[in-house]
């Protein structure tokens, strides 16, 4: 903070501050710091919440693209792969659409259960993510304390 040319008197060649500001000049200031201490909190929250959601927003889009690609893929799979099972079916002396049919639930079985594993292991995953903006939280542990020194 600057001081004016009348906060300031010369003794013995040093400048000092006069004391004419009063308590109520000076917990006016004190409120100012503390509200622009706050407004930093919070810009910094909000650019952590920012660079959270961007993340998230990227890993979402591309699982998306990957989930479409996945899928078109699987069908094809699946198709073929059911087909393949199906002529296993047919030694077994089960009519050609019996045996078809058992090649697609035997096939629908596999990549269920193996869809299942998937999910569930990405669900674990996500719910491991810390959603707490660390830095925030630190800063603002650190103002807390010195706010307790101050005053």
């Amino acid at each position: 903070m600057a001081a004016t040319k009348t906060d300031l008197t010369r003794t013995n060649g040093l400048d000092t501050r006069n004391d004419t500001e009063g308590l109520p000049t000076l917990f006016s200031r004190l409120g100012d710091d503390v509200m622009q201490l706050f407004n930093s909190q919070l810009a910094l929250f909000k650019v952590e919440i920012k660079e959270e959601a961007s993340a998230y927003a990227r890993s979402v889009t591309l699982i998306a693209i990957g989930a479409v690609i996945a899928t078109i893929g699987f069908a094809l799979l699946n198709v073929a792969i059911a087909f393949a099972v199906s002529t296993l079916f047919a030694q077994a002396n089960f009519s050609q659409p019996a045996s078809y049919a058992l090649g697609f639930v035997v096939t629908g079985g596999f990549y269920v259960l193996v869809g299942a594993i998937v999910v569930m292991l990405m669900k674990n995953r996500l719910a491991k993510q810390d959603l707490v903006p660390q830095r925030t939280v630190q800063e603002l542990r650190k103002d807390k304390q010195w706010l307790k020194t101050e005053l």
